[in-house]
Parts: structure tokens; C-alpha cells; sequence
């Protein structure tokens, strides 16, 4: 009864904040403690085109992607088959002779490689023409930004959030691996976690309900009109179609944000075996120059979308079709949001105020279930 209860209260936030208010028609969210016994609590609302939106619901995660394909690439470092100081032209082929050829890949990770934040890297497809993949690599790989000339210094260039340096990452692991980057990742995060996270591709096998059970995203007439099932980041469509690109292109349900999530604050309580507490420092820890970190952000300073209540050692990151995650170490919790705001139009900014007070909401609702934080 009383988990029934927990749902029931996020099934209201989900109404108040996002679904009645117009930030989007389906939502779901929740919270988990830090505690490997820990049971989540989760709820959605709005509908879907078939019926209601459930927890249950499959949404595209946009750029939360980037910290599952980020520890993805940590676990390879744990065993050697990586060096974060590693250049990107020696894993990379298409790199080689550009501006991001000497790039360390930690640098590339913590948006500090001094690349471009963004290319329409699809522009041929949307032109009538087939996009080269190859092509459209070393235009990433050469998009460095002119305020960032020569070498870069140890600590690298002034922080710009890209797109492009995890486009380039994803490719690099393929190339290293031989394998598509989807069985990468789920060879590395969700077999060892137990989370049932993948690519539209590997879902529409596992899965016979995916076209119902997946959120619609955008209308776009140049690609048939409403993209559901599919990947809506257009460079990530352009590049890996039903695949997964190192930026975009992994689906979930709230359940599965939220085992990652767990995973994440246990690891970085010295309790998994997943991934070391020193190995997951590497990507979680503060960076000078900003927020972002490597694989994930920080909470910024005055209003965040993480919410005003989790601590300062809280930290995420966001997708763009409206799905956010928040960790805080220091309570023990990690909140998740996931919402389909880009349908039907990707122009309806209610996702910025709506994002800290469902956070807030959450991390309020959990706090009174699990008040006492874990022991450091």
C-alpha cells in the first residue's frame, strides 16, 4: 500500500509540472536511493497515441546517452584497453591530419577539446543526398573553434558543451572495439547492471510492443512527419540510424534511468564492482572553467535544473527531447525525469522551469521515504 502510494504521489507531480501544464504530453519520473536494497519509486502520466503513458513507456534519451557511452568507455580504461591521454587520431582513422588529431580522449569527454558545440553533420540527408560517414567524421574532427588555436594545454580549452566530440568518441570505440557501438554499451553498462537500455534497433528485437510502447518525439515533414520509434537527433539518425551514436541514440523507461543512476552513486561509494570509486571520480569530478565535467555536468549555481534542494556534489545531465538525471552523493539519491517535450515541435521551452521543480519535487518526496543520508 504504501508503494502504492509513493507512485501515486509522483503520478501527481507529473500532472502538476508537466503533462497539465503543457511542458509535455507524456512523462514519467522517479527517485532511488543510493542503497543496493533500495526499491525505486516511479510514476508517469500523459498519453501516448494507443493510451496512457505508464512506467512501462520507452522514451528517446537524447543526450543522456553521453554519460552511459562515457562510463562505457571507462570500463575499457579499467582494463587497459584505453588510455584517457590516448590521442583521438590513433583510435580513429578519420581524425588523422584535422585539428582534433592530437586531442587526448579525456578532453574530448569533458567538452574541452575546443570543438564547435554543433554541425548539421546531416545536411546531405536532408538535402536528398546519402551521407559519408567518413566525411561527416572529419568535418567533426575539424570543427576546432578559431578561440582555440595550436595544441591544447594539459587542462584543455575553455569549456563549450559539443555534440561533436562524442560523435567522434563513439566512432573511435567502434573502430577500437569492431563492433557497433550499441553491443559496446550494452556489453559494458546494461548487461552488467541488469538495465534493458538500448538502441530503437535492439529494442524493436527484444521488444514486440516498441512501436506502442515508444513516446513519439517530433514532427518533421522531411522525415515523414512524427518521428517515434526512431532516434530524433538528426546527426545521430544521419549516422547511425537505428544504431547509437556517441551522442545520441539510446532509449529507456524510467526504471532503467534510475538503475543507472543507482549504479552511479554506488560505484562512487567504493560498493560496485561495475566500476571503482577512482575510476568513476575520473569522469564525476569538478572541472575548472565551469560546470561540465566529463561525461556528465554539475549542479551550476543559482537555478539549476537539478532543483534547489540536492547538494552541491550533485551531478547529471540533460537531453534534449526533454529527459533529465540527477545524482547527489551526499543524500544518497538519484532523481530521474524523462518527458517527450519536443512532440509535437521541439519549440516549447516550459521544459526549463519544469525541470527544478519536478527535481525539487522528487528529491522532496524521497527525502521524506529515506531522511537519513548514507555513510560516506
Amino acid at each position: 500500500m504504501a508503494q502504492k502510494s509513493q507512485n501515486a504521489q509522483i503520478c501527481e507531480i507529473l500532472r502538476r509540472h508537466v503533462t497539465l501544464s503543457g511542458v509535455a504530453p507524456a512523462a514519467a519520473a522517479g527517485y532511488v536511493g543510493a542503497s543496493v536494497s533500495a526499491a525505486p519509486v516511479y510514476g508517469a502520466a500523459g498519453a501516448l497515441p494507443e493510451g496512457e503513458a505508464s512506467p512501462d513507456t520507452l522514451f528517446d534519451l537524447a543526450s543522456v546517452s553521453k554519460p552511459i557511452v562515457a562510463c562505457t568507455l571507462l570500463r575499457l580504461v579499467a582494463r587497459a584497453e584505453l588510455d584517457l591521454r590516448a590521442p583521438l587520431g590513433a583510435l580513429l582513422d578519420e581524425a588523422r591530419g584535422t585539428a582534433s588529431e592530437h586531442a587526448p580522449l579525456e578532453l574530448l569527454l569533458a567538452h574541452r577539446a575546443g570543438l564547435e558545440a554543433h554541425r548539421a553533420l546531416f545536411a546531405p540527408l536532408f538535402a536528398g543526398r546519402a551521407v559519408v560517414k567518413r566525411d561527416a567524421l572529419r568535418a567533426a574532427a575539424s570543427a576546432r573553434r578559431a578561440d582555440c588555436p595550436g595544441a591544447a594545454p594539459t587542462a584543455g580549452f575553455p569549456p563549450v558543451y559539443s555534440d561533436l566530440g562524442y560523435v567522434l568518441l563513439g566512432a573511435a570505440l567502434e573502430q577500437v572495439k569492431g563492433q557497433p557501438l550499441e553491443q559496446i554499451v550494452e556489453q559494458e553498462v546494461t548487461l552488467p547492471l541488469g538495465l534493458a537500455l538500448g538502441s530503437a534497433r535492439q529494442l524493436r528485437h527484444r521488444r514486440a510492443s516498441f512501436a506502442r510502447d515508444v513516446a513519439p518525439t517530433e514532427v518533421v515533414r522531411a522525415r515523414g512527419g512524427c518521428v517515434r520509434g526512431v532516434v530524433h537527433d538528426e546527426n545521430a539518425w544521419a549516422l547511425s540510424g537505428h544504431g547509437v551514436s556517441g551522442h545520441a541514440g539510446l532509449f529507456g523507461t524510467v526504471h532503467d534511468v534510475l538503475g543507472f543512476g543507482a549504479a552511479l552513486l554506488q560505484a562512487l561509494s567504493g560498493r560496485s564492482s561495475w566500476l571503482a570509486r577512482d575510476t568513476l571520480w575520473t569522469l564525476v569530478r569538478p572541472r575548472p572553467g565551469g560546470t561540465l565535467r566529463a561525461g556528465f555536468d554539475g549542479k551550476s549555481e543559482g537555478v539549476s535544473s537539478a532543483g534547489a534542494l540536492s547538494g552541491p556534489e550533485t551531478f547529471g545531465h540533460l537531453g534534449f527531447t526533454g529527459t533529465s538525471l540527477w545524482c547527489d552523493p551526499g543524500a544518497g539519491l538519484a532523481s530521474v525525469l524523462l518527458t517527450n517535450r519536443v512532440h509535437p515541435t521541439r519549440e516549447n521551452p516550459r521544459i526549463r522551469a519544469a525541470r527544478p521543480l519536478v527535481h525539487d519535487a522528487l528529491f522532496m518526496a524521497a527525502k521524506a521515504l529515506l531522511p537519513e543520508a548514507p555513510d560516506p
